[in-house]
Order: C-alpha cells, then sequence, then structure tokens
C-alpha cells in the first residue's frame, strides 16, 4: 500500500514541491511521506499555504474548504469505509448522507456501503471491453429510443442497481446531475413502466428490471409520482372512492417500551402515484417519528426473477407539522415510532388517502368490519390485536365474516409463545406477518415483519384450519423472533430451538399432539433419525434441525413430558 500512496500524493501535486497537509488522525502517513522526502505535516484542518491535503472521510465539517480547495486546483487523498456508517443509520442513504460523500459527490466520486473480499485483482486491458456507468446508460438510452443498443445482461443487472444509487446523490447545485435526472425522467415517460406480476414475472438482468429500480428511486428524488404511476395498472377504483381533500384523523399509540422501532397502524391505504397530506402537532415533530408507505420492506434486488419491483416501500422523517408523503407502489400506511418514545397518544391527520380493511380485537364493531370490507377497494387490510398483526390481500378478507374468534386464537397463541419465551404478555411490540407476492428468503421468514407467501394467507386467517391442522410455518418464523444468543449453540441450533414453540403452541393451544404437528415428529421418523444418527457416533456436524430439536424433546420427557417445572 505504501507506494501506492506515494504515488498518488506525488501525482496530485503535479510535480510541484508544495507543502502537503496531513490531517492528524493520520500520523503514520505523515511519517510515511517524510521518509520519502515529502515536505508534509500534521495539520487539524485544512491551511491555505497547502497544495495537497490528505483526510479521512468520516467527517464533513470541511466540506464547503474542502470543495473550494479542490475547485482551486488543490490535491485532496481522502480515504474510509461506509458500511460501518450505514449499518449505524438504518434507513438513511449512505451515497447522500455519509460524511465522506457530502465531500465527494459534487466530484463525480461516491464511497459505497458495500465491501470486497481482499486480494489481488488484474488490471483491466484496453481491449477488453468493461462496465463502464455513463456508456451502459447511453446503450440503454437507445434501447429505449430505437429498440437499439448493445446491453451484456451483466450490464443490464449492474445498470438498474447503479442508476437507482446515482438517483440518491443530491443533485442540485451540480449540473451534471441535473442534466442526467432530467434524461433518467425522459427516458422512462418514453418508455413507460413495465408489467410485472406473479403470473408476469421479470428476469432481474432484465431491461424491465432496470425500468423498475429507476422508476422507484426517481420517484424517492422527488419526481412527481403521478406521472412516473401512469399506466401502472395496479390500482383501480370507482370515482366514489378515489382519494378526496377530505381530512382522516386517527389516534396513535406514541409510546413504544419494545426493543425495536414499531409500526402503528392508521387503517389507511394510499394509492399508487398519490400524494398523501400528513399533519400532527409540534410536540410530536421532535419524537422522532416517521410514515411509512407500505409493508412489503423484503428488498428483491438479488432475486433472480421479480414478480414485483425490488423495493416498494418508503420512509419519510415526520420533522416538521406538515409533509407531503408519496410511494409509486402506493401502499397501507404507518406512523413509525422509535423505541424507548415516551409521547402517549397522538393525533395524525392525512389527506388523500382511502380507508383500507382493518379490525382491531377489542375495538373494532362487527358492523364497522363489514361496511369497511365491503367498501374499501384498498388492495391490502389487516387483522390486529395487542400482540400480533397479519397483513393480507383484501379478497382473502372478504369471506371473513366476523374476525373476532380467530383474533381470540390468535392471542392464546400469542399468550403460550410469551409463556415460553418468559417474555411480558401482552407482548412490548406486537408481532406481525406480513403476506407478499414475493419474499426475499425461503417459504417464510422471520424477522419484523415476519414475510410468507401470497399461498400461506388461508393458513393465517382459517381458524378452522388452525384447529384442524395446524400452523407450522408461522409460529416457526414467531419461534425465531423469541430466539436468544445465550441460549443457542450456533449454527446447530438456530433451525431447531425455534421449533419448540411450535411444539408448544399445537400441544398446549391447538391440542394437536407433535406426532401429528409435523411430519418429521412422527415417532418412526424420530426412532429412525435418532439410530441414524447414533450410528454415526453423533458427529456434532449432523446435531442441527430435528436432530438438535429431539436432544430438547428428550430433556422434556425427563420432565414427564411437562412443559412447566
Amino acid at each position: 500500500m505504501g507506494p501506492f500512496l506515494l504515488n498518488a500524493v506525488h501525482w496530485l501535486a503535479r510535480g510541484q514541491t508544495s507543502k502537503v497537509g496531513v490531517n492528524t488522525c493520520l500520523k503514520n502517513l505523515c511519517a510515511l511521506l517524510s521518509e520519502h522526502g515529502l515536505e508534509c505535516s500534521l495539520e487539524p484542518h485544512l491551511t491555505a499555504d497547502l497544495s495537497v491535503y490528505c483526510c479521512v472521510a468520516y467527517s464533513d465539517k470541511e466540506a464547503k474548504q474542502l470543495q473550494e480547495f479542490v475547485a482551486e486546483g488543490g490535491g485532496l487523498l481522502i480515504g474510509g469505509q461506509a458500511w460501518w456508517w450505514a449499518s449505524q443509520n438504518p434507513g438513511r442513504s449512505t451515497l447522500a448522507s455519509f460524511p465522506g460523500n457530502v465531500i465527494l459527490n459534487c466530484f463525480g466520486l461516491s464511497i459505497l456501503a458495500r465491501t470486497l473480499d481482499p486480494g489481488c485483482f488484474p488490471v483491466p486491458t484496453p481491449e477488453k471491453q468493461s462496465y463502464h456507468f455513463r456508456k451502459a446508460l447511453s446503450e440503454f438510452q437507445l434501447i429505449v429510443n430505437h429498440g437499439g443498443g448493445n446491453l451484456e445482461k451483466s450490464w443490464l443487472a449492474k445498470l438498474g442497481a447503479d442508476a437507482a444509487g446515482f438517483l440518491q446523490i443530491p443533485a442540485e447545485g451540480v449540473p451534471a446531475y441535473v442534466s442526467l435526472h432530467r434524461l433518467l425522467r425522459k427516458m422512462l415517460h418514453l418508455s413507460g413502466l413495465p408489467a410485472v406480476s406473479r403470473e408476469k414475472p421479470v428476469a432481474s438482468d432484465s431491461y424491465e428490471a432496470a425500468l423498475l429500480c429507476l422508476a422507484t428511486e426517481l420517484a424517492r428524488s422527488g419526481t412527481d409520482c403521478s406521472q412516473l404511476a401512469q399506466g401502472l395498472g395496479t390500482w383501480s377504483c370507482s370515482s366514489s372512492s378515489y382519494p378526496s381533500e377530505h381530512a382522516i384523523t386517527v389516534e396513535i399509540d406514541g409510546s413504544n417500551p419494545g426493543s425495536g422501532d414499531s409500526w402503528v397502524s392508521t387503517g389507511l391505504y394510499l394509492p399508487n402515484g398519490q400524494n398523501a397530506e400528513v399533519s400532527l402537532s409540534e410536540a410530536a415533530v421532535f419524537a422522532g417519528l416517521k410514515v411509512q408507505i407500505g409493508c412489503h420492506t423484503d428488498d428483491l434486488t438479488s432475486a433472480s426473477k421479480l414478480s414485483r419491483a425490488p423495493v416498494v416501500t418508503h420512509q419519510c422523517c415526520m420533522d416538521r407539522t406538515k409533509l407531503s408523503v408519496s410511494c409509486l407502489w402506493g401502499g397501507l400506511l404507518y406512523v413509525i415510532v422509535p423505541k424507548g418514545s415516551k409521547l402517549g397518544p397522538v393525533s395524525v391527520t392525512i389527506k388523500r388517502a382511502v380507508p383500507a380493511p382493518y379490525y382491531r380485537l377489542g375495538k373494532t364493531s362487527l358492523e364497522e368490519w363489514k361496511r369497511r370490507i365491503q367498501e374499501s377497494t384498498a388492495p391490502w387490510g389487516e387483522l390486529a390485536t395487542d400482540n400480533i398483526i397479519l397483513t393480507v390481500p383484501t379478497a382473502d378478507l372478504q369471506a371473513l365474516e366476523d374476525p373476532e374468534s380467530l383474533l381470540h386464537l390468535w392471542d392464546e397463541m400469542m399468550r403460550a409463545i410469551a409463556r415460553l419465551a418468559a417474555q411480558p404478555f401482552p407482548f412490548l411490540r406486537p408481532e406481525r406477518i406480513v403476506a407478499d407476492v414475493q419474499i426475499s428468503a425461503g417459504w417464510m421468514h422471520s424477522g419484523y415483519p415476519i414475510m410468507c407467501h401470497l399461498q400461506s394467507v388461508q393458513e393465517l386467517i382459517s381458524e378452522m384450519g388452525m384447529r384442524s391442522r395446524g400452523l407450522w410455518g408461522a409460529i416457526h418464523e414467531l419461534g425465531h423472533n423469541q430466539q436468544r444468543h445465550g441460549w443457542e449453540f450456533p449454527p446447530h441450533t438456530t433451525e431447531a430451538t425455534c421449533n419448540l414453540w411450535s411444539v408448544y403452541v399445537h400441544e398446549t393451544v391447538l391440542h394437536i399432539p407433535r406426532a401429528q404437528a409435523h411430519p418429521a415428529l412422527s415417532p418412526p421418523e424420530r426412532e429412525k433419525r435418532i439410530k441414524t444418527h447414533l450410528g454415526k457416533g453423533a458427529p456434532l456436524n449432523d446435531w442441527n434441525v430435528w436432530t438438535a430439536l429431539e436432544t430438547y424433546l428428550k430433556v422434556l420427557n425427563r420432565n414427564s413430558g411437562r412443559w412447566g417445572p
């Protein structure tokens, strides 16, 4: 690395012998430069007598001075990684807000949050055609305008992600960026948005996928969503239910004693391409609240095929009393309350959104539910208790005449989950399960929210089905959410101990014996598995999932099968 740094500083100095300044946090670099005959000194900040300045990318206090220094011919050596900053600032754009990028963006350079594996990389040869963003964009423009152009599939996949990243960089004050934003908007208006669905998926390295990424970030960067959404076709409503200027006020609980941010449902839906106006009191502005549009938070950028756009949700900070929010793809509206908030009841007023089917156990009357389910044209609705919230398509809710009994059963199961986890009940933050046309991993996956495919919806909302056949998958994921590092033996028990909740809920709430709750727990299967494992000498590498679960079930058997003391 030494020769590289020396060459970089010599190149920046352009053969001049004037002074090199090195920020005081880079003492080793200063020593290296001095050892090789360069006149340099440690400086706490940029000074006027320097020809080259070396610093780290972790502070933007001198951003304006550094930009002026470079504009006047000074050389800047700056370095750092952004992955740690990104991990500590979820929801914020690294390209827009990382201190190093605040300095560098106007120069056409940005530091990404991603990392590379260390190693040696061959220098590209001139004859080898290497990917370049502007070159790829030029070819893409030819495809849009004339149906011509020649783009490799690998370039298309990278172009979609890079264009989305580029649009996160603030363009204000940088004419080249403003011009490129204008070009991208024009391209999208010419092409229109591609139709994508479960029935008509698109490949992630396709022209259509690149357009989806481009459209999402154009909308986030301030382009009028109503123009971008023309022809989307994913929202249809009659004139009587179209969003009006009539304001709807909802009261939410602004307190959150849980260990993570909490989504609070408003029971409202924002159609795609529409702008909603959200208002709240001055006292609530300083509480760190956010508005979120959409609940399908899985990022599908890494998927090989797309049944929807890779990113379909959007968050905005409620840092003023009145805020206009929109999302190209539409979605249910939520207020995000940060962990530890003690704000209490908060009134939130929303214009240009429509009511969605929403039933809260103990609060929503049967008459109100029937009216909402009959009148609402929102495509998604929610069933909620203090402990669990289910987000499913409205079409699946229309046959649910009275959700009360179903949600009482869910609360019984959640009580059992809390009891086995030795956690408070009601939950400090309700768990969430969201159905989606496509998810980022597996058949279901844990998290907040738990995500599942549309095919699983009936399992979640059929009380008869749950009582007769059980609900292994969803309880398995809820079990994952209860796991704690202190009692795990990773990676062996990761997919094992979560099943304790599935067994417990089936036996104590649904009254389904473990042998019937899952085929892997039938007596013949268990006996075969144990014999096979012992026959191999009980290798640790094979102690996982069902084999590891067997250990815990054996301990339970020694307690006469009782779950309690």
